[in-house]
């Protein structure tokens, strides 16, 4: 069905626009063989930041990767936004893997996707763990922090220029 794959890539694009409005660092994986996987789509690739890193992985872990872990330790940041496929695979593994090396992870509920049914006990197992589980609405107003027109929104759109009007605040 392509109507749910062209919702994901929207979504994905948007919340890419955010984090780079936000100058938030942006890590990409793309699982080899890239040929045979697929690469990042334009519509999501036109809007990554200049800070955006893109690696190719072998392990569904991102985290058994050095090189992956390397660029997130040059990073100096201890939370990790997650964002992708495979629910009960590579997002469940990444996660656990990032916990392991301190990080506070979240999952962005809406962006996250399987090829199965039904990932309902990964998405239990990584909240058991203590992933936090986030709606992009609820990020999206975690990192806006502040109603237009008083000194910190001011403060905001001093430092990032205009909130983009096209951002959707839900999925």
């Amino acid at each position: 069905d392509k109507k749910p794959r062209a919702r994901i890539k929207t979504n994905t694009s948007h919340f890419v626009r955010l984090l780079s409005y936000f100058q938030i660092p942006i890590l990409v994986t793309l699982e080899r063989s890239v040929e045979r996987k697929g690469t990042l789509p334009n519509e999501i690739a036109k809007h990554l930041n200049d800070g955006a890193r893109i690696f190719e992985k072998d392990f569904f872990d991102l985290t058994k990767e050095k090189a992956i872990r390397s660029h997130l330790a040059g990073l100096k940041r201890k939370q990790a936004l997650v964002a992708g496929c495979e629910t009960d695979v590579c997002v469940l593994q990444s996660c656990l893997g990032l916990l392991q090396l301190g990080y506070e992870v979240f999952v962005v509920e809406e962006l996250v996707f399987s090829s199965a049914r039904d990932t309902d006990a990964a998405v239990a197992r990584m909240r058991a763990e203590g992933i936090v589980v986030v709606s992009y609405k609820t990020l999206f107003y975690e990192l806006l922090e502040a109603v237009d027109g008083n000194s910190h929104g001011d403060k905001m759109r001093r430092a990032y220029g205009p909130f983009p009007d096209d951002l959707p605040d839900a999925l």
